[in-house]
C-alpha cells in the first residue's frame, strides 16, 4: 500500500524512548494492542523479579516469550491447514463416489 495512505503513530515499549511507526490506519488497533501486551508483560515481570534482573534482561525474556507464542501459533496453524486439506480431499472423494 502506498505510504500516503499510512499514518504515523508513536509507541512506547518498556522504558525506551518512543518509536515512530508508519502504519495503515486499519492496523493501528493491532499495533496498540501489541504495545499494551508487551508493556503489560514487561511491567509484570519487572515487578515479579524485584530488581534482580535488568530492564534489558526482562525485555529479552518478553521478546522470547512472544517469539515462542508466535511459533506455537504458527505450528498450530500449519497443523490445522493440513487437517483441513486432508478433510477436503476426503470429502471430495466421498462426494465423487456418491455421484457414481
Amino acid at each position: 500500500m502506498a505510504t500516503e495512505n499510512k499514518i504515523k503513530i508513536w509507541i512506547r515499549i518498556a522504558n525506551l524512548k518512543p518509536l515512530e511507526l508508519s502504519v495503515n490506519p486499519s492496523d493501528e488497533p493491532l499495533f496498540r494492542r501489541a504495545e499494551k501486551n508487551v508493556n503489560s508483560l514487561w511491567n509484570q515481570w519487572m515487578t515479579s523479579f524485584g530488581g534482580n534482573r535488568s530492564s534489558e534482561e526482562v525485555m529479552a525474556m518478553v521478546a522470547f516469550q512472544f517469539a515462542r507464542l508466535y511459533l506455537q501459533c504458527y505450528e498450530e496453524n500449519v497443523a490445522v491447514n493440513e487437517m483441513l486439506t486432508s478433510f477436503e480431499q476426503r470429502l471430495d472423494e466421498i462426494v465423487i463416489k456418491s455421484k457414481e
